[in-house]
C-alpha cells in the first residue's frame, strides 16, 4: 500500500512539474466576466497567498517558479489529505 501511495505522489509531483510551467495566464472564467462586466476592480484578497500567482518568491525563472509553486501545493495538498484522512479514521475506529 506505501508503494501504491510513492507512486500517486510521485506522479502528481511529476505532472505539477512538467505542466505547470505551461498553464494559461490568461483570466479563468469567473476574472474574465468580472472584467467584462467592469467590476473586478472590486476584488480582494481574503487570504494572503503564500503564493500569489502560482509564482514562487525568490525565483528568478517564470516557468521553475510556476514548477515550484505546483510541487509545494501538491505536497501540503497531500498532507493535509492525509492528516484529516487519518483523523477521521481513528474517529470513526473509536466509536
Amino acid at each position: 500500500m506505501k508503494k501504491t501511495w510513492m507512486i500517486i505522489i510521485f506522479a502528481a509531483i511529476l505532472v505539477a512539474v512538467l505542466l505547470a510551467p505551461f498553464a494559461s495566464s490568461s483570466p479563468d472564467g469567473l476574472e474574465k466576466v468580472a472584467e467584462d462586466l467592469g467590476f473586478a476592480h472590486k476584488s480582494f484578497e481574503a487570504v494572503d497567498s503564500p503564493i500569489p500567482d502560482y509564482v514562487f518568491p525568490g525565483i528568478t525563472s517564470e516557468r521553475l517558479a510556476t514548477a515550484a509553486a505546483g510541487v509545494l501545493g501538491t505536497l501540503i495538498t497531500f498532507i493535509l489529505a492525509l492528516g484529516l484522512g487519518r483523523l477521521f479514521v481513528r474517529k470513526n475506529a473509536v466509536e
